[in-house]
């Protein structure tokens, strides 16, 4: 039987329709936002396997470990440097993996720099200079390195530091859970956290008074401003920065939880742990299902939502309560 030309171009029209169809319904998939994990569950687990006690340290350690391994191994893996499809065409789960990448170095920065370390004077952890910088290196490298491959050394280097922080033999790696460290970490949160809130509101676009040098005659900056300036969000990034904001809560969401456990004498003097919890309770609701299939950017008080005003509402608040909590912490 011979096939006719016509039979041949249906033939693969449809087989160009089947691939563009499976690689859409992959897409779909790969595009899910992985859900929140029990810390306390994974510390057990980790703990009981490697038949070691969860010292001060171990629970923040372990948070770190698992919020970058969820990075790496969700479905499709790590997106942000692929050049193949479906994912080249994907940026909402890649913003989200940029989200948690910004405040995982934070985190292994502050663990590096303070949490690790009795006094500006004492040594930095081995492993901890290891981890650090392997987080560092650039999210869209997909070769000679790749950066999957450069987060893994660092989450192998974490792995060490959490091991060693149990050997009793040893005093070469160590937590100190104080409130000074916690303040410091607080601060990087916030700063975080502010930017986040800030580009999620200009959304729809506003006029803003210039206050960068408020609060000191004195001040100066390298170049003069306007004393207002407009901002507003590209359209096509709406939904990039909402998802990456997306992804910066659910990682500061377990590292709370695990800092609610690490330093929870520094925390129950200052009367402070329930503060930890109502801003655990604020980002929880960062995270709850979004039904429509797009980021919606209506008016503040037009017909359509706002997602990203909403998200911003939730950031702010958590933020405050941040700033309160580094308040409380910093009195004797």
């Amino acid at each position: 039987m011979t096939l006719t030309l016509s039979d041949k171009l249906r033939g693969g029209t449809g087989i160009f329709l089947a691939v563009l169809i499976a690689l859409y319904a992959l897409g779909m998939y790969w595009s899910g936002e992985p859900e929140q994990f029990k810390l306390k569950a994974e510390v057990t687990v980790d703990s009981h396997e490697a038949d070691v006690t969860a010292v001060i340290g171990y629970t923040t350690t372990t948070a770190l470990i698992r919020v970058l391994e969820t990075m790496l191994d969700k479905p499709g893996g790590y997106l942000s440097n692929d050049v193949l499809p479906p994912s080249v065409f994907l940026d909402n789960i890649p913003a989200w993996e940029f989200g948690v990448l910004e405040m995982s170095r934070d985190m292994a920065l502050i663990m590096r720099k303070d949490f690790s370390r009795s006094q500006s004077q004492s040594v930095e952890n081995e492993f901890l200079k290891i981890a650090s910088p392997q987080l560092n290196i650039d999210s869209t490298s997909w070769m000679m390195p790749s950066a999957e491959g450069e987060y893994r050394k660092g989450i192998k280097a974490l792995y060490a530091y959490r091991l060693d922080l149990t050997d009793k033999s040893t005093r070469s790696s160590q937590f100190f859970s104080r409130s000074d460290n916690l303040r410091n970490w607080i601060m990087e949160a916030t700063k975080r956290m502010g930017s986040y809130s800030q580009r999620l509101s200009a959304s729809v676009g506003r006029e803003q008074l210039n206050v960068d040098l408020a609060g000191d005659e004195a001040a100066q900056q390298s170049t003069n401003d306007a004393g207002s300036m407009a901002l507003k969000t590209p359209w096509l990034r709406l939904d990039d920065e909402f998802y990456e904001a997306r992804g910066a809560t659910w990682a500061l969401l377990h590292f709370l939880r695990a800092i609610e456990i690490d330093f929870a004498d520094v925390l129950g003097k200052k009367n402070a742990t329930v503060s930890v919890q109502q801003i655990i309770r604020e980002l929880e609701a960062t995270q709850e299902t979004v039904y429509s299939p797009f980021i919606l950017n209506g008016s503040g008080f037009g017909l359509v939502a706002n997602h990203s005003l909403v998200m911003a509402n939730y950031i702010s608040r958590a933020n405050a309560a941040l700033i309160d909590l580094n308040e409380l912490l910093s009195k004797g």
